[in-house]
């Protein structure tokens, strides 16, 4: 169905918006939510690791600086680690 009714660039421009996803002027957890929907929506399945340095390369940079520095194993840990930076 989704073939039939979407336009034939509709797959390249969600993934185009999501490898272009960075903070900007919103929260961390913010982020995270919009990043999470641009990839269940462009269905963009990646290891954690990869998803873990998406989320560090869209944050603001004094943000991705701290939350580095921080001890993290999986991707909520560096989002919580992130968001109390942010505060």
């Amino acid at each position: 169905m989704r073939k039939r009714f979407n336009p034939f660039h509709y797959h390249r421009d969600l993934n185009n918006k999501l490898q272009r996803l960075t903070q900007g002027s919103r929260n961390v957890d913010d982020y995270y939510k919009e990043m999470e929907v641009s990839m269940i929506k462009a269905n963009v399945m990646e290891d954690w690791e990869a998803t873990m340095a998406r989320f560090l390369h869209g944050l603001n940079n004094d943000m991705r600086d701290l939350a580095e520095l921080q001890n993290y194993v999986e991707l909520e840990d560096l989002v919580h680690q992130a968001s109390k930076v942010e505060q």
